[in-house]
């Protein structure tokens, strides 16, 4: 019985680790990637301001 339990014990960690990881997903559907778009593209024009400033 003790050895049933050590093997649940990981099948336990998966499903939550399962259920956590579609729980955090949950808005990824319905969030673009716009912002983070956005940011690299004023990344990329602040690095090349500065690339022709010197």
């Amino acid at each position: 019985m003790a050895a049933l339990a050590w093997l649940l014990i990981p099948l336990v960690a998966a499903v939550a680790a399962g259920l956590w990881g579609s729980w955090a997903n949950r808005t990824r559907k319905v969030r673009s990637d716009g912002p983070e778009l956005d940011g690299y593209a004023r990344f990329r024009e602040a690095m090349e301001k500065s690339r022709t400033g010197a």
